[in-house]
């Protein structure tokens, strides 16, 4: 487990950055990695190991290697999300075999290291935070223990901005008649069965109802009526 005073410094860095150019957390992710980790960054939700949801990158070749990892169905994001590993590549010229349509996207756009990352929340695949170097190899520990805390970081942004879609989708006549007080039961109930924090039941219930691809509202109300085994949400 990394200090807290890692995490603290780089949420810390994250919000200030975010503050700054007004992109938002997901970009405010984006724009840390490349400030001290990588030359390119992006943050995905994905689903079945293709990309749901880009969420932000560094730039416009950064997106780039994403939609070719998203049409090609394959490279270190893809396989990040689906075995939920970092897959830590320090060059790429060596994975012709492995992905050669994406080993071939990657050397077009003048990258030759990509480190990706799982996002998940208990048994809840989210996505991967995907950083690209222009030159090969190794992070080194330092960098890879900031690029483990910002992946860490970037499950909480993924969670939230899950959160800010299914409240800007609520129907209006949900907004009232306690949707959101059955959220905070819900919460509760999950926090209490598998002794976790608020926080890190909120997180549960987010991610269940993004795995599922179904509205918080309506997982939480199933949460209510027991009609999920909580049980498996446990890590």
């Amino acid at each position: 487990m990394q200090p807290a005073a890692d995490r603290e410094r780089l949420w810390q860095e994250v919000t200030r950055r975010a503050a700054r150019d007004g992109a938002g957390l997901p970009a405010a992710v984006c724009a840390t990695c490349v400030g001290g980790l990588a030359d390119g960054a992006a943050l995905s939700m994905r689903s079945a190991g293709r990309t749901q949801e880009l969420l932000a990158t560094s730039g416009p070749w950064a997106s780039k290697l994403e939609e070719a990892q998203y049409a090609l169905g394959e490279g270190p994001g893809v396989l990040a999300y689906t075995s939920d590993e970092p897959v830590l590549i320090t060059d790429i010229t060596a994975e012709d075999g492995r992905w050669p349509m994406f080993t071939d996207a990657a050397r077009a756009e003048g990258v030759a290291a990509v480190f990706a990352f799982p996002l998940h929340s208990g048994a809840i695949k989210l996505g991967t935070l995907d950083l690209y170097r222009r030159a090969p190899g190794r992070l080194t520990s330092d960098a890879l223990a900031d690029a483990t805390v910002l992946a860490d970081l970037a499950i909480a942004v993924v969670l939230r901005q899950a959160l800010n879609d299914e409240a800007a989708g609520l129907d209006p006549a949900e907004q009232g008649g306690g949707a959101y007080e059955d959220v905070h039961i819900a919460t509760g109930m999950v926090a209490v069965q598998l002794r976790i924090s608020l926080v890190d039941a909120s997180m549960r219930l987010r991610a269940h109802a993004f795995g599922e691809g179904r509205s918080l509202l309506e997982v939480s109300r199933d949460v209510i009526a027991r009609r999920i085994t909580l049980d498996r949400w446990a890590e």
